[in-house]
């Protein structure tokens, strides 16, 4: 088998956990990534709007908008880095690709922490996206201008032994889930 027909069978693993998951844990998930980043002010944070069974950042994101700036990832096309739209709680949101809701304009910002959805993850603190390596291109872009905090969430079902990697693939510095944050190891 090789690595594309590999993560297509790690990713067909991981939806059936996540489906599962989202239904036992959505709310608890929320509320640690929102306890977690409690702290967190003055930065421009890069959240998500979620789509069909990811772990639900918006809670988070409500609350992190009074002391930081929010954004949300914006698909420019296949192949390219994601662009992040200005985002606040209430704001008028249009369909934009892969029918995935985005604010209608806003400044673009260039976020120093993200909170990356993922598919599954393993202890390494690797993901596994949808496949199209948007989060992969855009992490190695801002990490090559500065520090950049790459924060997965998910559910702790999501996690696999070991994912197949390639090259390109970008590591995260934590994972949150239900269960608490599993930093990197030093």
């Amino acid at each position: 088998m090789n690595l594309a027909e590999r993560k297509a069978t790690e990713r067909a693993a991981a939806y059936a956990r996540r489906k599962t998951a989202h239904a036992r844990h959505r709310a608890a998930a929320s509320a640690q990534l929102e306890s977690y980043l409690r702290g967190v002010t003055g930065q421009v944070i890069a959240g998500y709007l979620p789509i069909r069974t990811e772990a639900d950042p918006l809670p988070a994101m409500g609350a992190l908008s009074a002391r930081n700036r929010i954004c949300v990832p914006v698909v420019e096309g296949h192949g390219c880095p994601l662009t992040f739209r200005d985002w606040r709680p209430g704001c008028a949101l249009e369909e934009g690709s892969f029918k995935v809701m985005i604010p209608v304009g806003g400044a673009v910002l260039v976020p120093n922490v993200l909170i990356v959805p993922l598919v599954a993850f393993d202890a390494g603190l690797y993901r596994l996206g949808y496949g199209g390596g948007f989060y992969d291109r855009t992490l190695e872009r801002l990490r090559a201008t500065g520090p950049v905090r790459a924060i997965g969430f998910a559910y702790g079902d999501q996690q696999t032994e070991a994912l197949p990697l390639e090259p390109t693939d970008q590591r995260l510095d934590e994972v949150v889930t239900e269960n608490g944050v599993l930093p990197l190891d030093p």
